[in-house]
């Protein structure tokens, strides 16, 4: 396999058409949950669509040498690597699973090749257990202006960055909310480019509303600290409660209208400056991909930030139809960042290894548990200081398109709610079609409910405590999941589809 052969060769699919544990997802949680399983005496097969391991996270550099210098947690990265080597867990990279079935004592996993040339198509995978580490996406909402060129999510000027070493333009403005924006912005800096601005939407301040969680990772204010360093290194303008409301130009970027928010979120009346840029990077945080484990029966919750999230026990075990067999580990649980997801793959492989009857050492997970307690609490600490703000979409016009495979605009919305009774996303998305174009709600399924909960006064439901009153214009977990839920993870060629029918 290209990129592999410090890990352990590629193998074909019949290779391992059986394992006691299929580990679905190479990032952090997926490489510490396949690394833990095998060590304990399991066969593992590790599957990921890349053709190497780390993620998203630890993207490979343009030379294939690992993650880039300087990039954190390059040591556990290693460390991990050399542990699917030694443990002799299987991998198949370059493979994405597309559909899961359980029968009886098994789950039966369908994989295509990434790539359609390299080779047959659909093949098959059985496990006895099933450890889901799917990761998440870029969370978007929409601006006007966010659909030309030179517009595009924090993660993907980031990873085209850290993959092909290609800046994404010269003269960038960074804005959202969160301590993503960071990295992305003194990445662009070192490479050349000039930082106009970083916006973030909330004040600093915020992580008062929560001191003792901010406290629980000594570790992330020291990794801020240096941040802070680079942006002052490289000159970066870094401006709170500040946002981004349109985006103009006509055959690309050309220059960017920045507001200021009040206290309740709301760009502030009649205060806007124009900055000229050509690469606007957008970043709200990110969404849990939850194909997978939905697709087999996992249970979710609203989580702090907003997003839907999968349950899991303290084993980090899934309640799902069929009984146990599903553990869920890294942002599938809740989005928490790359050290909270290594110590729940950890925890996941140790506890599917104990319930398939190997002997693990109990201190050991209640040690793992305890750091992710703390891990989950800091997590909980970020989404507090750096919410979504409120009032986003007072910064929407009629145009403004919201789902751009459909091409559906916030007016469209607007009409299904006002005019045509819509009271809900799920019926939002029926009559006026947002999220049913090529990436099936993965871009703008959080907005559509965010709007229609500002449309319709919003579901019972407050973040973290799903079921309980809330607050008007929140979204609820049961708003959220009709967005999340596909019939299938990725798409594939009629005929696949057509020849399970002949299989059953």
């Amino acid at each position: 396999m290209r990129g592999n052969a410090d890990v352990t060769a590629d193998v074909a699919v019949a290779d391992v058409a059986v394992a006691d544990v299929a580990v679905v997802g190479a990032g952090p949680a997926g490489m510490a949950a396949a690394v833990e399983a095998a060590a304990a005496g399991l066969t593992v097969a590790l599957v990921d669509a890349d053709e190497r391991p780390g993620g998203q996270y630890w993207r490979h550099g343009p030379h294939d040498e690992g993650p880039l210098a300087g990039q954190h947690g390059r040591r556990t990265f290693a460390a991990l690597r050399a542990g699917l080597v030694r443990t002799g867990t299987r991998t198949l990279f370059g493979h994405q699973v597309w559909l899961i079935a359980r029968d009886a004592d098994r789950f039966t996993l369908h994989l295509r090749p990434t790539h359609d040339g390299r080779g047959p198509g659909t093949r098959t995978l059985t496990a006895r257990s099933l450890i889901l580490c799917p990761g998440a996406y870029d969370r978007q909402l929409p601006v006007p202006g966010w659909d030309l060129p030179g517009v595009m999510a924090a993660g993907g000027v980031q990873a085209l960055l850290k993959g092909s070493g290609t800046l994404a333009g010269r003269r960038a403005v960074v804005a959202g909310t969160g301590p993503f924006l960071l990295p992305v912005a003194t990445g662009l800096a070192a490479a050349g480019a000039e930082i106009v601005m970083v916006c973030e939407a909330n004040p600093l301040r915020g992580w008062l509303r929560d001191p003792g969680g901010a406290l629980r990772e000594p570790a992330k204010a020291v990794e801020g600290a240096q941040y802070a360093a680079l942006l002052a290194r490289h000159g970066i303008p870094y401006r709170t409660r500040t946002v981004v409301t349109e985006i103009r130009g006509e055959d690309r970027v050309r220059s960017v209208r920045i507001a200021p928010l009040d206290r309740d979120g709301r760009p502030r009346s009649g205060v806007r400056i124009e900055v000229d840029a050509d690469l606007v990077a957008l970043g709200w945080g990110f969404t849990p991909s939850l194909e997978l484990p939905l697709m087999v029966g996992a249970r979710t919750r609203l989580d702090t930030d907003g997003s839907l999230a999968a349950v899991v026990d303290a084993r980090q075990r899934a309640d799902v139809p069929g009984g146990p067999g599903v553990y869920l580990a890294g942002e599938a649980t809740g989005v928490g960042g790359a050290v909270l997801a290594v110590r729940e793959g950890r925890l996941s492989g140790l506890a599917a290894a104990a319930d398939l009857g190997r002997t693990i050492d109990e201190g050991r997970m209640r040690r793992l548990q305890r750091a992710i307690r703390r891990g989950r609490r800091f997590a909980a600490a970020l989404h507090t200081a750096t919410p979504v703000p409120p009032g986003w979409t007072d910064w929407l016009d009629g145009s403004t398109l919201i789902c751009r495979c459909e091409e559906v605009t916030y007016g469209d919305l607007c009409h299904a709610a006002r005019e045509l009774g819509a009271k809900d996303p799920r019926t939002l998305k029926m009559l006026a079609r947002p999220g049913m174009g090529m990436c099936q709600g993965r871009v703008c399924g959080f907005a559509t409910a965010q709007v229609a909960a500002a449309l319709t006064g919003g579901s019972p439901g407050t973040p973290g405590t799903p079921g309980t009153p809330g607050t008007p214009g929140t979204p609820s977990a049961d708003d959220l999941l009709p967005l999340a839920r596909r019939p299938l993870a990725t798409p594939v060629p009629l005929g696949e589809i057509a020849a399970l029918d002949e299989e059953s």
